[in-house]
């Protein structure tokens, strides 16, 4: 009788992991390096010239991974004979505008520093038993110059998430940096960099001692220049993901390494989330075989905004803010924008749009995310479908068959959804997706476009089919307002239909228009059309 041999399976298990939380560990993160990111001659310049500066970039962006490289760079005295010392004043945050409390919150940082970071225990005691509650709007100024005095090397302070901080507190802080800056080298730090989300510029800070809001360029006017931190390259994003190939032998398909490219458009965190995703789902590190697909990349994304990743909560809660929505609104209806200067450059330093002058969502994947939650509660008051009525025997998407159930759903439910949503101008179009995402998203997905003033918005339904082939459906939203006519409306949205459909390589077009006149009846509104324009056959819709 032969006995079954035992067999030991391991799955191996990587040294190295993508990371979404807090800054890299070289020995435990694949990284890109956090100084080849900065503009590191620049900084270094303008640290010798003495200069205040700022470095400013979106959340978990990986700007406290290069402020503490940066702190061992100029500790390792390779740059010069430096001190530089590391504090994170967001602990303050809570004291809000208790000026006292902040600065002790700031001390703890302060000895925390000097103790462990630079040996310097002499300024840590002193940090910990100061009376910040004895001249507050002292203490920090105090404190600085008695660091800086306590050797010979220069003192370089690196301040992160300054603009956690509120009201008064924030204001002495930025007041106390400059009442000392005068003194430096030998008496105050010779270089401080404030590092936050935004440009110290932009700040209105509300203080209540003044009864007044103060710009940070009038309470901290010393600032020599303000840097941003930028986002990977495609070059640094498919190095990133090599590393991982190099580890583990597991590789990715160019048209993955493209896919993870283009849906995140290098945003740190999304570029490690996607990887980790794919490559170590639920934790479980995947073994090496066939190489990652778009189709992995495409399903990672699903479920990275299925988990609603603090990340991505974090950027969906900020659409409730009305500088926010001034300025996404418009984008996602194709309409003009209203918003001012501030308005644009608060929602391009959260990250959500683009660098730049060009108003457009800052990556696919934010752009698939903002009309998901827009339209969160919408979505699940749908009722499920079922998929016999809109696949075809032959797998394909009965878009026509979609499309005619979306004109009766609209017609049903409209008037009391969009009366509530948040995005009153952007809602039609935010209703097409929902409906199109309840039902399309369980199998294949939709891509979107926005253009700002072009009162459009594209999308593009990808359905796959056996053999790996997929339809790809092109449907053009237009919006018809009071003053414009149905007529010229239409034919502006079939040269745009006919445009996306020849960018996206397919000859399956749509045209949905919404007719908002008033007084319009649902019989007007109501219509299916079909027409050829330039010779490419696109169905009218209106709703």
């Amino acid at each position: 009788m032969c006995l079954p041999v035992s067999r030991t399976v391991t799955t191996f298990i990587p040294m190295r992991m993508f990371n979404t939380a807090g800054p890299i560990r070289p020995t435990l993160h694949y990284h890109i390096p956090p100084l080849g990111r900065l503009a590191l001659s620049e900084v270094l310049a303008l640290i010798r010239g003495e200069r205040y500066f700022a470095l400013h970039a979106p959340r978990q962006t990986g700007k406290t991974s290069a402020l503490l490289a940066l702190r061992d760079l100029l500790n390792g005295g390779s740059e010069g004979d430096y001190r530089c010392a590391y504090i994170n004043v967001e602990p303050a945050q809570t004291a809000r505008e208790n000026v006292g409390q902040a600065m002790g919150a700031i001390a703890s940082q302060i000895a925390r520093e000097a103790r462990y970071a630079l040996n310097d225990h002499a300024t840590a005691d002193t940090a910990d038993e100061v009376d910040t509650n004895r001249r507050p709007h002292a203490v920090l100024g105090t404190l600085l110059e008695a660091w800086a005095r306590a050797a010979s090397s220069p003192l370089v302070l690196l301040i992160d998430e300054i603009d956690a901080m509120v009201g008064d507190s924030l204001v002495s802080v930025l007041r106390q940096l400059r009442a000392g800056y005068p003194h430096r080298p030998s008496w105050f730090p010779q270089s401080v960099i404030l590092c936050g989300v935004r440009d110290v510029r932009d700040y209105r800070i509300h203080a209540s001692s003044e009864k007044e809001v103060i710009t940070g360029g009038s309470a901290f006017n010393i600032k020599a220049k303000s840097l941003r931190l930028g986002d990977f390259t495609q070059a640094e994003v498919a190095e990133l993901l090599g590393q991982h190939t190099e580890a583990t032998g597991q590789e990715f398909a160019p048209q993955a390494l493209e896919a993870v490219w283009q849906q995140t458009r290098g945003q740190p965190w999304l570029v490690n989330a996607l990887a980790l995703e794919m490559c170590f789902s639920a934790g479980v590190p995947r073994e090496p075989g066939e190489p990652f697909t778009d189709s992995d990349v495409f399903a990672a994304r699903e479920a990275l905004i299925l988990r609603r990743d603090t990340h991505l909560d974090q950027l969906a809660d900020k659409l409730r803010e009305p500088r926010v929505r001034r300025v996404i609104e418009p984008l996602l209806s194709g309409g003009d924008a209203e918003y001012s200067d501030r308005d644009f450059e608060y929602v391009r330093d959260l990250g959500l749009v683009a660098p730049g002058r060009t108003l457009r969502v800052a990556n696919p994947i934010y752009g698939e995310v903002l009309p998901r939650e827009l339209t969160w509660v919408l979505q699940h008051e749908i009722a499920p479908q079922e998929t016999a009525w809109y696949v075809r025997s032959d797998g394909s998407l009965d878009m026509d068959g979609l499309l005619a159930a979306f004109q009766k759903f609209f017609r049903q439910n409209s008037e009391h959804w969009i009366r509530r949503a948040q995005y009153t101008e952007a809602g039609p179009q935010l209703v097409l997706q929902a409906f199109l995402h309840r039902v399309v998203n369980a199998t294949g997905r939709i891509e979107r476009e926005y253009a700002l003033g072009s009162r459009r918005v594209d999308l593009l339904v990808v359905w796959p089919r056996e053999g790996g082939r997929e339809d790809r459906i092109v449907v053009e939203c237009k919006l018809v307002k009071e003053g414009r006519s149905m007529s010229r409306t239409v034919e502006e949205g079939l040269e745009q239909t006919k445009r996306y459909m020849d960018i996206s390589g397919t000859n399956a077009g749509h045209l949905v228009v919404f007719d908002m006149r008033p007084d319009r009846s649902w019989s007007e509104r109501i219509f299916r059309e079909e027409r050829d324009h330039k010779g490419a056959p696109v169905t009218v819709w209106g709703a």
